[in-house]
C-alpha cells in the first residue's frame, strides 16, 4: 500500500541543533531534511506537522515547507487549509476566554508550579500568547501529576511530556528537563492526527509518524508505523515504556538525520 502521509514532529525530530532545517543533531549543515521533503513531494505525500508550538509558529514553519494542514498546541489545535478545528473536548473556546484562561481560571497550574517548586517552572518565553496549553519544563513524576488533577477534581486536564529542553533556570534543580503541556485530556497529537486521516480517507497502513518523545509515541497506535529518532531513545531510556506492540521503529540517526531515514526508508519498502 503506497504511503499516503507523514505525521512530524518539529523540534529534535524534522529540525536539527537549535531548531534549524538546515543544521544535523551536531550543528553540521545538512540538507537532509529538505532532501526527505523533497521525496515526499515527488511521492505525492502529505507532511502534516504535529507540534507543541503554537499556532502562528506552526503556521510559519508548514508554509515554508508548502503544507497546508499542520497540528499546534499538542494536538489541541488542527488547521486544515481555509479550516481550523478545535480538538479540545469539552473545553472550548467561549466568547471572552480562551480554553488557557479557562484552564489558569482552575488554579491547576499555580496548584502545579506550587507542588512542584524547583522541579517545575513555566517554559519562558515560549509559554506566552497561547490559546489552550499551558507549557512547563521541569522533571515530575507524571504518576504524582495524575493523582493531584484526580484528588482537586481536573480528570478532564492532563500532563504530557513533549521531550527534552535545554533551556532551564537556576532555579529548576533537576538533572535532566523535560517539556511538558498541560491540556484537556480529550486533546493530543494522537486524536489530531487521527481527525486529520478522517478526513483524507487515509488508512493506518498508508500512514507513518515520527517524533522524539513520549507525546509523540501516543501516535503510535493510530499509524501504521511510527519513527522514534535515536535522539529521544538517549534522553529518555525508558520511553518505549508508553507504548506497546510491534509499530515503533527506533531510527539510526539522531533528529534531522532519523527523519531522512524514516521517509526513505518508507518510500523505498513501498
Amino acid at each position: 500500500m503506497p504511503l499516503r502521509c507523514v505525521y512530524t514532529d518539529l523540534d529534535n525530530t524534522m529540525l536539527g541543533r537549535g531548531g534549524s532545517l538546515l543544521r544535523d543533531a551536531d550543528g553540521a549543515f545538512s540538507l537532509l531534511a529538505v532532501r526527505a521533503l523533497e521525496a515526499c513531494h515527488r511521492a505525492g505525500v502529505e507532511v502534516v506537522i504535529k507540534s507543541g508550538r503554537r499556532k502562528a509558529q506552526v503556521y510559519e514553519d508548514a508554509r515554508l515547507i508548502g503544507q497546508q494542514a499542520y497540528i499546534y498546541e499538542m494536538g489541541c489545535g488542527l488547521v486544515d487549509g481555509p479550516e481550523e478545528l478545535f480538538l479540545t473536548g469539552d473545553l472550548k473556546p467561549s466568547e471572552d476566554r480562551t480554553v488557557y484562561q479557562q484552564i489558569a481560571d482552575s488554579g491547576i497550574p499555580a496548584l502545579l508550579l506550587e507542588r512542584f517548586a524547583g522541579r517545575l517552572e513555566y517554559h519562558s518565553p515560549w509559554h506566552t500568547d497561547r490559546q489552550f496549553s499551558h507549557l512547563f519544563r521541569g522533571e515530575v513524576d507524571m504518576r504524582e501529576v495524575e493523582e493531584l488533577l484526580r484528588e482537586h477534581g481536573r480528570d478532564d486536564l492532563r500532563l504530557v511530556d513533549n521531550g527534552i529542553s535545554t533551556r532551564r533556570s537556576e532555579a529548576l534543580a533537576v538533572p535532566l528537563v523535560h517539556t511538558y503541556h498541560l491540556i484537556p485530556r480529550a486533546a493530543g497529537k494522537a486524536n489530531a492526527v487521527a481527525v486529520h486521516m478522517r478526513r483524507r480517507d487515509f488508512a493506518p497502513e498508508q500512514c507513518i509518524a515520527i517524533g522524539d518523545s513520549r507525546g509523540d509515541l501516543e501516535v503510535a497506535p493510530v499509524v501504521g508505523r511510527f519513527f522514534l529518532v535515536s535522539n529521544g531513545l538517549d534522553h529518555d531510556p525508558d520511553v518505549l515504556a508508553t507504548v506497546a506492540g510491534d509499530r515503533v521503529t527506533v531510527t539510526e540517526e539522531p533528529m534531522s538525520g532519523g527523519f531522512y531515514e524514516a521517509i526513505v526508508r518508507s518510500l523505498a519498502e513501498r
